[in-house]
This record gives structure tokens, sequence and C-alpha cells, in this order.
């Protein structure tokens, strides 16, 4: 009998175990009491009953009854039976499940959820021995556990099951020719095979989440992707809702009775809402790695917009750790929109296009890619030198001038030409060790190329309140600026976004909490008193960019957005936070847009001001209206090609390209293997789900436009450096994505 408990622990706690109680032979009868075809009809003569469980969703089984052919049985059936081969039931308490027998035989009887409540199924266990019928037996009460209260069934006793044995006796509808009686070796066999625990279970304290407050619920459908027809697939109706576990912990259920989902709401679902046919689409990763892309779609725009409102709301609840009863109105506003999707901004160009295909691109088949060949991972054949460099170690760091582009790597900086001809990058030198003035060898926290490109600005992690000046051509640290005895240096940014090219000797440097000029042609610490403002809160600032004339955004690690006509003032516009860090923020050159990133997400936000007194102008020279502040837009991947890119997002920091005297019209950023792009015009006309990608044999580091250009890419992969061009990517699809699959472990992983 030591076996027997063995094998529950050896098959339950096995996440891979696809099938978990079996019996091999039996027949499957449908049993109807009041029928006038009769009370007993045979669905399957052979059959063979399994507890089978559902990969697609933790704690959730089937019982699987599948038929079973003698030899040339099945080159005879007609079309209809070929169809009939196998009946599946969600196992859920509703089936009543009991046991029994019939012509001293052991059955197993469940109720007929799908017709006439008095209808039932009975499978009648030939031969099956008493060990054999109660393992099965407590395999089905331990799925009835798992689904009720969503956790595992390792630590259950028999008082924790007992609340799933049924007593066929006083059940409804139960008809004299099935009553069943209580088998006495079975529940010999039972007790044998019992797990027993010193402590009382503890139900009412472990708030099953169906016993919890319902937040919201809206009659909907739900899907789950196929990978094999590329197309979401209907798994069937049910009531979406959102659930409330106490301490803002949210759970987004859909529960109907031949489908469920149950996911805890977080940015790791990666949501997005699709306006133009009412649905919601999301990733989970179960504890067993399965990866799966879910959607919900819902029968009327109104139902639609009142599940958004109440997801957005626990969403942020969940971020901030705070009631949404509590949050100002605008900041309320501010944060529903940035789930608005479709909606055009205002300079978005008018271009006629094919809007038909819009609905089925959301549950229908990706669009095949024009071109036929075989698609490959980029890589290109580094040369011996630029080899050498590589060996050994994993770059960290890209900066990217119009002539060269810089990589660190350990603690070395590889130095490669740009080619205007060819696009690829030719290997020029390494400057092999970076020592500061005083003798001591460091490792760059960050680079900024500086002054006509002809010098580095290195930060040093052990010498946080200075920067240091690297002459590229003598490949020396130069000099040591010491900023403020007081202030650390966390963050640095040009004066303006073309100034690194120019003969600019200054910068802007930030903590944690303020802002700052730094000149190094001061004597004593570099910091320009008069152009230093320190805030009194905890603001975290995590990034700056700078516009073409000088204005700053600033983002920080708390999520909100801060803008600045100049150093030394207070912020013009404080755009709040959505919860999630900023994790980089980039700005165009005439300060129209802001693209900000974070983990799962990009957030583009036009700053011109379109209502009020001030109209016309923008939120760093004005702040926004109360009322009227402007409506972000998340761009994020599709959850279908998130799936095939690996499970996981996370972004590196997004650029605009960048070319001095015209207007920027492409956003790159990196995730795991893959450089993503958004066409900037067709963004700014509501389509923020039309990227392109490419796919490289390694992780994406970092990627950056070339300075002054506005379609050469230069991505910095863990082992390499390559160039790539606006015309090489191609749209996501799976053929272009899904090799990403083979090789998930360790793609994704962002340097912040």
């Amino acid at each position: 009998m030591f076996m027997l408990k063995s094998l529950f622990g050896k098959v339950w706690n096995d996440p891979n175990a696809a099938e978990l109680a079996q019996i091999s032979t039996g027949q499957l009868y449908l049993v109807r009491p009041d029928s006038v075809k009769g009370s007993r009809e045979c669905i399957y003569q052979n059959a063979m009953a399994t507890i089978r469980r559902v990969m697609t969703a933790d704690f959730h089984f089937q019982l699987v009854v599948t038929r079973v052919f003698e030899e040339g049985e099945e080159l005879l059936l007609d079309e209809d039976d070929e169809t009939d081969q196998e009946r599946s039931f969600l196992i859920d308490e509703a089936l009543q499940f009991r046991s029994g027998t019939f012509e001293d035989q052991p059955t197993f009887l469940w109720r007929d959820l799908e017709d006439d409540e008095d209808d039932m199924f009975e499978y009648v266990a030939t031969g099956a021995n008493g060990p054999t019928v109660a393992f099965f037996q407590t395999s089905m009460y331990k799925a009835m556990y798992e689904r009720k209260y969503g956790k595992s069934s390792a630590d259950t006793t028999d008082e924790d099951l007992q609340q799933f044995v049924h007593d066929s006796q006083t059940s409804k509808g139960s008809p004299e020719a099935i009553r069943s009686h209580k088998d006495p070796s079975l529940t010999a066999a039972m007790a044998k095979l019992s797990v027993s625990s010193t402590q009382p279970p503890q139900i009412e304290s472990q708030s099953p989440l169906s016993h919890k407050p319902v937040m919201i619920s809206e009659p909907a459908t739900l899907y789950l992707w196929d990978v094999e027809i590329e197309q979401f697939k209907r798994q069937g109706d049910v009531e979406a809702c959102i659930i409330e576990n106490g301490g803002r912990d949210y759970w987004l259920q859909a529960r109907g009775r031949d489908a469920f989902a149950s996911h805890q709401v977080g940015p790791e679902l990666n949501p997005r809402f699709a306006t133009v046919v009412h649905s919601m689409s999301w990733n989970q990763f179960s504890p067993r790695g399965v990866q799966q892309s879910y959607c919900i779609r819902f029968n009327d725009p109104e139902s639609f917009g009142r599940f958004k409102e109440a997801f957005a709301q626990c969403q942020y609840e969940m971020l901030h750790d705070v009631s949404w009863d509590k949050v100002k109105a605008d900041e309320q506003q501010y944060a529903l929109r940035s789930y608005d999707e479709d909606v055009e901004m205002a300079d978005g160009a008018v271009e006629e296009e094919e809007d038909e295909e819009e609905v089925e691109s959301e549950l229908g088949a990706e669009e095949e890619e024009e071109e036929e060949e075989e698609e490959e991972d980029v890589q290109q054949e580094a040369d011996p030198q630029a080899k050498s460099f590589q060996e050994g170690g994993m770059n960290k760091q890209l900066v990217v001038s119009k002539e060269r582009s810089y990589v660190e790597n350990r603690g070395r900086i590889g130095v490669f030409k740009n080619s205007n001809d060819t696009g690829e990058l030719q290997y020029i030198a390494t400057i092999n060790k970076l020592v500061s003035p005083n003798g001591r060898p460091f490792v760059p926290k960050k680079m900024m190329l500086h002054n006509q490109d002809a010098s580095m600005v290195l930060q040093n992690p052990d010498a946080p309140n200075s920067l240091f000046n690297l002459d590229i051509e003598t490949g020396k640290v130069v000099e040591e600026w010491k900023v403020h005895d007081d202030v650390p240096v966390e963050h640095m940014a040009p004066n303006t976004k073309f100034s690194q090219a120019q003969p600019d000797r200054t910068l802007v440097g930030a903590s944690h909490n303020a802002l700052f000029r730094v000149d190094p042609r001061l004597s004593g610490n570099k910091m320009v008193d008069s152009q230093y403002k320190q805030y009194t809160s905890k603001n975290k600032f995590s990034s700056v960019a700078t516009t073409a004339s000088g204005k700053l955004a600033v983002g920080s690690g708390k999520g909100d957005i801060r803008l600045f006509d100049a150093l030394g003032k207070n912020a013009k516009t404080a755009l709040p936070p959505l919860g999630d860090p900023i994790l980089g923020v980039d700005v165009t050159a005439n300060g129209r847009y802001i693209i900000a990133t974070t983990k799962t997400y990009l957030l583009l936000i036009d700053t011109l001001i379109g209502e009020g007194r001030y109209k016309g102008q923008l939120g760093f020279d004005r702040s926004f209206p109360a009322d009227a502040k402007p409506m972000p837009k998340r761009l994020q991947l599709r959850p279908e090609h998130v799936m095939y890119m690996g499970g996981n997002v996370s972004f590196t920091p997004a650029r605009f390209n960048s070319t001095e005297g015209q207007e920027e019209n492409l956003i790159v950023t990196g995730n795991g293997q893959f450089v993503v792009a958004w066409d900037f015009n067709k963004v700014k006309r509501g389509k923020l789900d039309k990227y392109e990608i490419q796919r490289y044999a390694k992780r994406v580091v970092q990627d950056d436009f070339k300075f002054g250009a506005d379609k050469d890419i230069i991505v910095a992969l863990e082992d390499n450096i390559l160039s790539t061009n606006k015309k090489q990517l191609r749209p996501a699809t799976r053929k272009s994505l899904s090799s990403a699959l083979e090789s998930r472990s360790s793609i994704v992983n962002s340097p912040y």
C-alpha cells in the first residue's frame, strides 16, 4: 500500500504529467430515467477513462472517455461515427460524481450538464480491482479540490475531500435503475490510500476565490490562441469577472460551463484592449512554464467599456497601493485613456488604407509575408579582431555617432566604423583599459558622446559624484570632473538633442531628486549653482532627454513624467504615473512627442495643449489644464506575438530616429532576440500594433539609430554589433517570430 501512496505523490506532484489516472477497459452509457428510448443507451461498447490535466490552465482537469476500437473496426465507421470518438468533461463538483456497481462491476456516474439535468453518464470499469478504482476516484476528488480552491491538493486529507463525495441515494432525479450503493471493499481501499494529517483542514481560512467579491461580471466569449491555425480559437461562453482577493489583489477570471481561466491581475499579463472588436487579450505563464495567449470578446461596446474601466482601476490600485476613490479625477482620466486604442492623434496623416481586415486581424489569421524565403536569424560574421574583442565577455552599452559606434564589454570599448555603402560595421580598435586619473581602473556605468564626438563622458560607479572625460583619439581618461561634494550624478543628457555633435562643452546631470547643469570649464566643482534645482519629494528620477532647443523631459521610477522649459525651475507639466517605472525617455526634436519606456509597454504622449487658454502651445512651456491632460497611447506587443517571442516582455529604452531638420518617422526598441520598430506616422493615425521586427541569434542588449540617419539602426547583441536598415524589417508573423520558441531560456532580459 506504501507503493500506492507514493504513486499519488509521483503523479500529482509532476507538473509535466498530462494523464494522472486511467482505467483502460470499460463501457460508457447514457442513463435516461424517463426516456421512451429506454433507460440505458450504450455510447461506447469499448472505452478507456482518463483524468487529464488541462495544460493551458492551472488547477483544471478533464475526465476524458475515449472509444477503443478492435482491430479493423475503425475502417467500418460511417462519417458520423468517425466524429464521435471521445467525450470530455471539465471536472467540477457540479458533475455530482459518485461510484457504484452495475452487474457486480464497479461504476462511476456523473451528471450530463449539457442536456437534461436528470440524465447521467455511467462508466462501467469492467474488471478493475479495488485499488485501481479507489485511485481513480480519489484523483477525481483531488481534481475537484484544485479547481475549487485554486491550489495544489498535495497536502489534502480525507476530511478535505469528503465535501466532494456525493451520495447518489439522495441526488435529484437519480433513477431507481441506476441507484448505487457504496462498495465496502472500495471504502476500505480508499481508507488505505488516504493521506493522514495531524492538522485539521482550514477551508474557511484559505479564502477561495469562488467566495470572494466580484467587482464586475460581463457576458463574453473566451478564446485561446491556437499556434497551428494561427487564430484565436473559441473555447466557450463565459462570464468575464474581476475578483477582489483582498489587499488590492485582483484576479481576472473567465467562468463558463465548458471554459475557464483565472489569472492574477498585473503588468505581466501584457493586457491589450481592442476597441474595434470589443475584446481584451493577454498572456499567461503558468508555474509549469506553459505559455498561452487568451482573449475575451464582449457582446457589445457597453459591456466592453465597463470591463475595461474596471480592469484599469484594479490595475492602478494594485500598482500604486492606493484606493481608486482617492485618485484625483484628472489623474483617473489620464490612466483610463492610456488603455484607449485606435484613436487618431491630432496631426495623424490622412492616407487611404484597407480597414476591412481590421476585425479579422484581431481574432483571425496573421497576414502572410509577401516574401517566401525562409526566415533566418541575422548573424553577420565578425572579423578576427572584432571576435577577439567580443570573446570572454558580454556587450553592455552602446552609443552611436554619425561615423562611429561604440560598444562597452567588460570595461573595454570597441570602436566600429559605420559604413555608408554596405551598412556593415567595420572594426577599428579597442580601448582596452579605462583608468581614472588617480590610476584606478573602472567599468563605466553609463556612456555619452560629447563635444563634437571627440570625447566620451563616463560615469564611474566608484565615484558617483564625478564624471570622467575620455579622449576618444588617445583612448585615455584625461579628466575627472567633480560635480558636487554631496550630489551624485545618476543620469546625464546632452544640452540639446543634437549638441553631442556640436562644440558644446556643458551637459545636463540628474540625481534621484535634482536637475543641474554641468560645466567642465568651471574651477573646482563643475555644477552651475544658478541652474541647480533640488525637489523636496522623492522623485526617483530615472532618465532625462532634451529637445533641440534644450527643454527637458524627465522620467521617474515612480512612473511619472515631468516637462521643464529650463533648468533651475519647477516643471511646467507633471504627467501622473500609471504605476510602472519609466526605464527610459526620448523626445522629438521639436518637443511635440515623448516616448517613455516601461518594462512591458511604451508610452507615447502628445505634449500639444489642445484646449484652454494656452491652446497650441506645448506642455514644456505651459501647464495642461486639469481637465485636458494629454491622452497617452500604449505601444505594446500583441499577446499572441509575445507567445512566439518567448513569453515575457522586457523592452530596451525606445528611441526616435533623429535627423536634424527632418521630422521623426520611426520608433525603435528591443525585446529579447528582436528589434521592434513602429512606423511613427501609422502610430499617429491610431495603428498602435502595426510594428515590424528583425530577429537575431542572440539577445538585443541595446539599439539606436545612426546619428543623423533616419533609417539605419545600430544593434548591439550580447556578442556582436550589427547594422540593419528599415527595409530589412519584416511584419511580425509566426514565420518571422516562431524560431524564438526554440531558445527561450534567457533571451528576454533588458539591461534595466
